[in-house]
């Protein structure tokens, strides 16, 4: 398996290896050794699965506040997403900015998104699935996240706003610049 750091600090993009024959293929998707040399002390808790049956469906950004933050190692098995990442850790070099990257079935790629971050995708194909790893359990009353259309993050998701699709509890999610954000940055 690769590992790769991307732009902003602690988040890691993982490329698994893929063995076929006209069979299909086998995969090791997870190895905690590995996982635990990028985030120590990290224990992933939960496994999550989501299906979009429609191109334009944005699920996001979301993240949940302490003390029930959720760090996630995001896959997509089946279909594509441009998968989004904004950094909310006060004091980061990267604070407000954010990142995107492709996920999908053909690419086999897995994005690690530490506590700290909102997290967002767009379904690129239908019939996308969506499956991710947490380190902490759902907390409902912890639940949070930000605009997907947010103008100060200014995010270009590939899809046209009158065909963008988005939960009626996502439509009403706040502003980035009205977040008081309880993360910090370590450094690490």
């Amino acid at each position: 398996m690769s590992v790769e750091e991307l732009a902003l600090p602690g988040v890691y993009l993982f490329t698994p290896k893929r063995h076929g024959d006209d069979r299909g293929y086998f995969s090791e998707t997870f190895k905690a050794r590995e996982f635990a040399q990028i985030a120590p002390g990290v224990d992933l808790v939960q496994d999550n699965h989501s299906f979009s049956k429609d191109v334009g469906v944005i699920r996001g950004l979301h993240f949940q506040l302490p003390p029930y933050t959720q760090g996630k190692l995001v896959r997509v098995p089946n279909g594509r997403v441009l998968d989004v990442v904004v950094d909310l850790r006060n004091g980061s070099p990267t604070y407000g900015k954010h990142l995107s990257v492709e996920l999908s079935g053909e690419n086999w790629q897995q994005l690690w998104v530490p506590a700290g971050f909102a997290h967002g995708f767009c379904t690129l194909a239908p019939n996308t699935e969506f499956c991710y790893k947490v380190s902490s359990y759902y907390a409902p009353e912890h639940d949070s996240g930000i605009a997907y259309n947010d103008p100060d993050l200014a995010i270009n998701w590939p899809v046209a706003k009158e065909d963008v699709t988005v939960s009626a509890k996502d439509s009403k999610l706040g502003s980035f610049k009205d977040f008081v954000s309880p993360f910090d940055y370590t450094g690490n």
